[in-house]
Parts: structure tokens; sequence; C-alpha cells
């Protein structure tokens, strides 16, 4: 398949060495001091004013995210359309109006009043994973009559999807979408949601097309005619030296979406490792425990004590408000400048800010004991990371299945139900996952959202920021832990004293089982050491009696 090349634009700073450090980019226009900025253009809301959108993917994480900012920033967007399916037996209208009780609208809820949101934000029944996205004649031609902008969010993030399911959401349902913006007579402008990490065999990743791992229309025929359990009995072949489903089927989007470069207003937007707000509207809000913030929660319950990871190495993490930004910009730098050479965006970060894995578990460890603890912390959070895969699975057996299988009969004796062993049995396949990733190394040159930086008026840079200036960890990192705390785990905020106290208790415990632990250990040393004392002495003792006895027969004798 012929992949056509994104312009590349030249002058990328070269990394620098050290963790947690942030690289400027190249020097930023002079900012506009002394300035009204209010009285600067937004063109970002000008060009997405009267427009109408089409988003799937609008009830996951980054679509939700995608969704307020544009009702809260672009106030004067004409229509969005969400594809909704149907869930537990909730229709797309209901599931709209649940979708707004989050807290993560309650910003936008002081701007704008239910009428109008129902108004602006309308649900299209349908199914990515489905032929012809499981929608009715009837809206497909309401939204090739109307349709403007399309954002392609959806897509299974699970990597353990089994790979039928995967191609037929991640891929097909792709070139469905693609086939329905073909027919959309207004279109402008085609985003399609992709991932940093879908070409892993390039260490080095530049914003340019790479060719898929194989070809997606003689994947998605096989997929659709043989049997789940056919596929899966193939799957490791089919897949190749890639490690999951997810990074294959996303790879071979990516080459649907190139076959369409020429013909359709397309764009790839390659996000990393997307983890809760930095800024806004919610500080540290997710509605996942996935990537690091998951992480944070196991570590800090006491439950994962060990992990096989390269210490030293450094993953590319991308705030989900920094990435919806970089999303904006690139669709008013298509449509409003027409820059129809930058097709390709990485939304990324460890070019310019990296933080080590090591770092990222120190700095969350302390916060979450000295600040921001979590309720019923199982034990006090501790262990390490090691480099020995041996070590590892010794640590795995050790201090996570040996502890879940005694609390576990424990509780099944108090008469309650086990959890603790399937819990670490979800931790353990986690960790495959998580292995592969943070045991290589990938870096992701973003010369072309640089470029975005160096256009955008003080205004504009402030509401799309897609920078890391003023980024303190510490502070991140306590308002990914305090979201999670009430969004993900609902432990309300007035529950912090007495895990606070908890904690403390739990640090003595831990102490004192330390102590109990090495004092045995020693112990036990010292009494084997005794024992073989005393076994050495006897065998000494023996050979001289032997000996003795020997010289006393032969004396005799003679």
């Amino acid at each position: 398949m012929s992949v056509p090349n994104a312009v590349l634009k030249n002058g990328h700073n070269p990394k620098m060495n050290g963790t947690a450090k942030w690289v400027p980019p190249e020097p930023l226009p002079e900012r506009e001091e002394g300035v009204d900025i209010s009285k600067l253009p937004n063109r970002v809301a000008d060009t997405l004013a009267g427009r109408v959108i089409f988003i799937t993917g609008g009830t996951g994480f980054m679509g939700k995210v995608l969704l307020e900012k544009i009702l809260r920033v672009c106030s004067d967007v004409d229509t969005i359309y969400l594809l909704i399916r149907s869930k537990k037996g909730k229709e797309p209208r209901q599931r709209v109006e649940e979708l707004f009780s989050s807290p993560l609208f309650g910003k936008l809820k002081t701007q704008m009043d239910a009428a109008t949101l129902a108004r602006k934000v309308v649900g299209i029944p349908g199914d990515v994973s489905e032929l012809n996205l499981g929608m009715s004649q009837e809206h497909r031609q309401l939204l090739i009559e109307r349709v403007s902008i399309v954002y392609h969010a959806a897509a299974t993030i699970r990597f353990d999807e089994p790979l039928k399911r995967a191609v037929l959401l991640n891929t097909r349902g792709t070139k469905q979408v693609l086939e329905l913006a073909e027919q959309m007579k207004k279109l402008e402008a085609f985003l399609h949601i992709s991932t940093s990490y879908c070409h892993l065999k390039e260490r080095v990743l530049y914003e340019k097309l790479y060719p898929p791992p194989a070809d997606p229309h003689k994947i998605i025929k096989c997929v659709e005619w043989l049997e789940e359990d056919v596929v899966n009995a193939m799957t490791k072949k089919i897949l190749g030296d890639l490690p999951n489903t997810y990074a294959f089927t996303k790879a071979l989007s990516e080459g649907l979406v190139a076959e369409k470069m020429d013909t359709l207003p397309v764009l790839i937007l390659r996000p990393s490792i997307v983890i809760p707000v930095w800024r806004d509207p919610l500080p540290g809000w997710t509605d996942n425990i996935n990537g690091p913030t998951g992480l944070l929660i196991g570590a800090g319950k006491g439950v994962i004590r060990t992990m096989y990871c390269n210490q030293e190495g450094y993953a590319d993490y991308l705030p989900v408000d920094i990435a919806v930004n970089g999303i904006l910009l690139a669709t008013w730098n298509y449509i409003a400048n027409e820059n129809h050479g930058n097709r390709v965006y990485h939304l990324t970060s460890s070019s310019e800010f990296q933080i080590t894995w090591a770092e990222i578990i120190d700095r969350g460890r302390r916060i979450v004991t000295e600040k921001v603890p979590l309720n019923g912390v199982v034990w006090y959070p501790g262990g390490s990371m090691k480099k020995s895969k041996l070590l590892h699975n010794i640590c795995v057996f050790f201090f996570h299945l040996l502890p879940a299988i005694l609390l576990d009969t424990l509780i099944f004796l108090s008469g309650n139900k086990p959890v603790l062993l399937r819990v670490q049995r979800r931790i353990n396949k986690g960790f495959e996952v998580f292995e592969y990733y943070a045991n290589n190394q990938w870096d992701f040159k973003n010369e072309n959202v640089v470029q975005l930086r160096k256009i955008i008026n003080e205004r504009e840079r402030r509401c799309f920021k897609i920078d890391g200036d003023e980024l303190d960890l510490d502070i991140y990192i306590t308002d990914c832990i305090l979201a999670a705390r009430q969004y993900i785990l609902n432990e309300p905020l007035e529950t912090l004293p007495a895990a606070r106290r908890h904690m403390k208790i739990m640090y003595w415990v831990d102490v004192i089982a330390k102590l109990i632990f090495w004092g045995l250990l020693l112990w036990t040393l010292a009494s084997w050491s005794e024992n073989i004392l005393d076994a050495i002495k006897g065998m000494f003792n023996m050979v001289g009696y032997i000996v003795s006895s020997g010289g006393s027969k032969m004396t005799l004798g003679h």
C-alpha cells in the first residue's frame, strides 16, 4: 500500500538527560504584556462557531473531556452529534443526560443551562463495532447533510481484547466512519484519534505516516469470516512482534486513514499515555484506573509490592486536557489556517519533559503516605521495582499471592466472600501489559505541535495550553490521588483524618512485622549455625575417635 508522507518541520530540540526537567521549546513569540487578553481573538472558538460536529467515542475518557471543552470554550458551536450505543436498557438520550451528571461538567453547567445543553448535544443511536455503524438510514442522512467536523475517538483500549472484537471495533469501525465521512457534503476536517504507541518497531517516531503491520482490508475480512475461537488460536501468529491487539488494530486503522489522505481532509492525532486532567476543568479528574493512576491506587492500598521494571526508564504521559487542547488547535490550524501540510500530530511530552518510573513511584508513595492516604489500606505502602524477572516473581509469590491466600482464608472463615486473590490475578494480568512498556523505550518527535505554540496568541495559549510550563509534579499527583479518592473509590474528603490515623497504625504494624521477620530470620540462622557447628564438631570427634581406635588396634596387633 502506498503511504504518503506528512510534511515534517526541522528544528527539534535535542533531548536533555535527567528526570522531571523541563526543556524549553524554541522561543515563543513575545507575550502581550499589559494587554487585556480577553480582547484578543479566540480563533479556535471562532472556527468552530456555527459548525456541526460528529464525535465517536464521546462517552469515553478523552471523548468526555473533548465534549466538555468544546461546549464550555467554543459555546457557539451549532450541534454536536454523539454516536452512542444503547447500554443496560438505556437509550442514547438517557445516556447523554447521565453523561452530564459527571462532576467533569460541573463548571460547564454554571455557564450553560440544561435546555441549551439538550439542544446542542444530540445522541445518535449506533455502535462502531456493528455493520453500517448500527445506525438507521435516517440518522446517516442527517449526518451526511449537516456535519462539517468529525472526531473519531471510538476504540477499545483493552490491551487484552480478543482480536476479533478489537478488529471489528478499532479497525472496521474506522473504515466505516471513513466511508460515512466520504458522503458528508460539508466535511472540512476528519480527525482520527490514534495512539503514539502503535508503531512499536520504531524506537524514534516522527510525525509522519508509517505502513501498517498487515493489509487492514484482508484482516477485516479474515475476522469477519472466521469464528472467534479460530481467530483466538491464530492471534499470536497474526500479531507477529506486536505485543497486543490494541497496538495492532490501531496501526491497521492508521493504514486505512492514510489511504484517504489524498481524497479526504483527514488528520491523525497520536496521543501517548493519557492521564488525568492537569488543570481544566477539574484537576485530577479521571473516570478509570488505567495507567499510572491504577499503579498509584494499588501501591497506595498496599496491594502492589513489586514491579518488574527498568526504574531508570521513562514513559510518555500526557494529561487529557492537554491532549484535547492539541486536538482543537490542530482542527483550527487545518480549517482556518489551511495548513494542509501538517497532517500528523504527536500529542506527547517525552521530547521535552521526562520523569522516570522510579520518580513516579517515589513521589506517589510519599504523597499517599504523608498527604493523601487512601481508605482501607491493607498494608503500609512499600515494595520496590526489580530489574530481575526471577526476583520479581519470587516477590510476587511471597508479597502478593501468599498474603492474598492467607487473608482470603480468614475472610472465608468469617463468612464473607474472598476477593483478594481475584484482585491479585487482575493485577498480575495488568503486569503482563505493563512490563512490556516499562522495559522498553520509545521517543517521539513533536515538531508540528511545537509549531502550533508559535502561532497562537496569549489568550489562546492560556485557553488551549499545550506545554508543560508551570507543572508542579507533586501538586499534580496530589490532585490525581484526591480525585481518584472521590470519583473512582468513592472515598469522601471527610474520611481523610481517619485514613491518616489508619496509615500511622499500618506504619507501625509494618515496622513491627519487619522486626519480627528479621529477628526470626537471624534466630533461625543462629540456630542453624549452632547446629552446623555442633555437627562439624561431632564429625571431627567421630573422625578422631575412629583414628584413635584404629591406632590402638594396630598397636595391639603388633
